[in-house]
């Protein structure tokens, strides 16, 4: 790709930057497996389940689409519900519970890859923002060495206060562009998250850029993806051609040189 078409990066969070969105996809099997175990005629929670109405949402969203694809109805309760709660908030909070206690003890690394990235936009100007719909992501951002590579943040904490819908609808990522003094067909979403690559489509920006870290390539298309990668050194552009320094006796082809 050319990043000279582009001004901005909103890069999602888990499982784009760091390896986190494993940890969330863990926390809530453990937490979703127990509820879920104290039901009858409830079958058992799946990864699928996980991709399907989960991935990518703000955390009390993703109690809320799991629990109605199952039609379980439990009252809405409060962010100030503790886990043990049985409502929607108390179930998000004891899934956070599990989070936070994972990332305490085990930390997080950012993938090389993403860093690569990073380094590269870095040289080339572009401004970069982070757009996750975890209220963790600051966080995590520290955890992982990354808070002081990133000026805007929009985590699902701010979205909350300013009334911004989450993903899939495209409110944080235009609220992210604004931020960084960027029109939305200038700036690039990289999500793994179906709700993220719709999120990103729906709101007219420049280039969607799908990480299948599991979703599926076929599905983030589908989702309207422009396009597909595994890592995110993939879009690091090859700026330098370094020619043989022989008088040109040497007929192989040049070498190419990436940065990052």
């Amino acid at each position: 790709m050319t990043w000279n078409d582009h001004d901005a990066a909103l890069f999602d969070l888990d499982g784009v930057l760091t390896p986190t969105a494993e940890v969330h996809m863990h926390a809530w099997a453990a937490m979703f497996t127990a509820f879920l175990s104290g039901l009858a005629d409830q079958p058992p929670y799946t990864d699928e389940d996980y991709f399907a109405h989960v991935d990518g949402k703000p955390r009390y969203e993703g109690v809320r689409a799991l629990l109605s694809s199952r039609g379980i109805d439990l009252p809405e309760g409060s962010v100030e519900d503790p886990p043990e709660a049985g409502t929607v908030c108390g179930l998000g909070n004891r899934k956070n519970v599990v989070f936070a206690r994972i990332l305490e003890t085990e930390g997080v690394r950012p993938y090389a890859a993403s860093v690569a990235l990073l380094d590269h936009l870095a040289a080339r100007g572009v401004r970069m923002a982070v757009v996750s719909s975890s209220r963790n992501a600051p966080a995590v951002l520290a955890a992982a060495g990354l808070a002081d590579r990133f000026g805007v943040v929009v985590d699902g904490a701010l979205a909350a206060r300013l009334g911004l819908a989450g993903k899939p609808a495209p409110d944080t990522f235009l609220h992210a562009a604004q931020l960084l003094g960027v029109e939305p067909g200038r700036a690039v979403v990289l999500e793994d998250a179906l709700s993220g690559v719709r999120a990103g489509r729906a709101g007219g920006f420049g280039l969607v850029v799908g990480v299948d870290r599991g979703a599926g390539a076929a599905q983030l298309l589908a989702a309207g993806a422009d396009r597909v990668v595994r890592e995110l050194d993939e879009l690091v552009e090859p700026d330098e051609l370094v020619e043989p320094d022989d008088g040109g006796a040497d007929d192989r082809a040049p070498e190419r040189i990436e940065e990052g």
